[in-house]
């Protein structure tokens, strides 16, 4: 069979994303393409109405809804098809050129428990975001409170209704959105603000350096969880109010974690080369430091999103963070504490989805740790 004729072939095959890969002997990549590809395909079947009806709304999150459902049905397609046309090139191995990134890479998918991690904590995400089309019920929908209050767990309801008949599956889909993004959007405020805050004090050095590490001081002499509650008590504990807070309470740790690393970093000969050839200073911050600087900041960014998501859960506990009707993990706990025995699956399917993001999220923390040591990184490379 010609090279030409085996494309074809290969085309035709890419309507079904992942024979091509399984055909190769690539079982894992054929596997995940040709679950993805059953998954949206049987939920656009079932769900075409609404993902239509979704993709004309007017509200942002359900229009992002249905554009990230597309979006999802693209990359799935265009990889199995991209793949078709240029066949054998999985095969080609030039480990002499592999540099310290792709190493880091193949480290942390040798790591089981962190790619596991991962692809659940994707898996979450994903079907978070997707919850307007997932959700079989309105998160909202009160009917009949007699005849729905308290049922438990069953096909109708997967994770029963609370005291109000709603259902909690739908409820939960809706939390993990908010609880999720609040988790992502204060460590992507926090680590932006401490990196950059850092850097500057750690370069500048001097009295500059005294002054701002002072400030980073005096915020950390205030215990972090009760100047959360100090602020969302004098401010409207809205969501994009809550990320705010979470993220501007957070950040002094990242700032001086970093400094400690820029003042390292500084010192090398590669900065005093930059320096030497008369690189302005915000050059070097960004394209020299800051980089190399990074890697524990993602360990630390893994492990600071489930310490946002825990504390956007203890608030929204307490009552003054994300407050009914929006559904959160932290407020469906809260709503299950006092029918604990009438009705123990109100907080406990918001508790285990609230504790495997955490599991997911350290063991991600430390399969990034372990992939991105720099030891071992020199060790292979020097």
């Amino acid at each position: 069979m010609n090279h030409e004729s085996n494309i074809k072939i290969r085309v035709l095959l890419a309507i079904i994303p992942g024979i091509n890969h399984l055909r190769d002997a690539r079982l894992m990549h054929g596997i995940s393409l040709l679950i993805s590809a059953i998954l949206l395909a049987t939920i656009f079947y079932l769900k075409r109405q609404i993902i239509m009806d979704c993709l004309y709304a007017d509200s942002i999150s359900l229009w992002s809804a249905a554009i990230l459902f597309f979006l999802l049905c693209i990359f799935v397609w265009a990889t199995a098809i991209i793949d078709a046309l240029k066949p054998g090139l999985h095969k080609v191995k030039t480990p002499s050129n592999r540099g310290a990134f792709q190493y880091a890479i193949k480290r942390f998918t040798a790591n089981r428990l962190a790619m596991v991690s991962a692809y659940l904590l994707f898996i979450l995400f994903i079907v978070a975001f997707l919850a307007p089309i997932l959700a079989p019920y309105d998160p909202h929908m009160i009917k009949d409170v007699v005849t729905t209050r308290y049922l438990p767990p069953g096909l109708d309801h997967f994770f029963g209704t609370d005291a109000l008949g709603r259902d909690l599956f739908s409820r939960a889909l809706f939390g993990a959105r908010i609880s999720l993004s609040i988790g992502v959007l204060s460590v992507l405020i926090s680590m932006s603000l401490g990196t950059v805050y850092g850097a500057i004090a750690g370069f500048t050095g001097g009295v500059i350096d005294n002054i701002l590490m002072r400030f980073v001081d005096i915020i950390m002499a205030f215990p972090i969880f009760f100047l959360m509650l100090l602020l969302v008590g004098i401010f409207d504990a809205g969501i994009i109010m809550l990320i705010l807070i979470l993220g501007f309470t957070s950040w002094p740790g990242t700032a001086r974690y970093i400094r400690g690393e820029i003042l390292s970093l500084k010192e090398r000969g590669f900065i005093e080369s930059a320096r030497a050839i008369g690189l302005p200073a915000h050059l070097i911050i960004w394209r020299h430091l800051i980089p190399n600087a990074l890697s524990p900041v993602l360990v630390s960014a893994a492990l600071m999103v489930g310490g946002m998501i825990t504390a956007e859960a203890g608030l929204s506990f307490l009552g003054i963070g994300i407050r009914p009707p929006i559904p959160s993990w932290g407020n469906m706990i809260s709503a299950g504490q006092d029918a604990v025995f009438t009705g123990w699956w109100i907080a406990f399917f918001p508790g285990l989805l609230l504790t495997i993001t955490i599991l997911c999220l350290n063991l991600l923390a430390d399969g990034l740790r372990d992939a991105l040591d720099t030891k071992t990184l020199m060790r292979k490379y020097i």
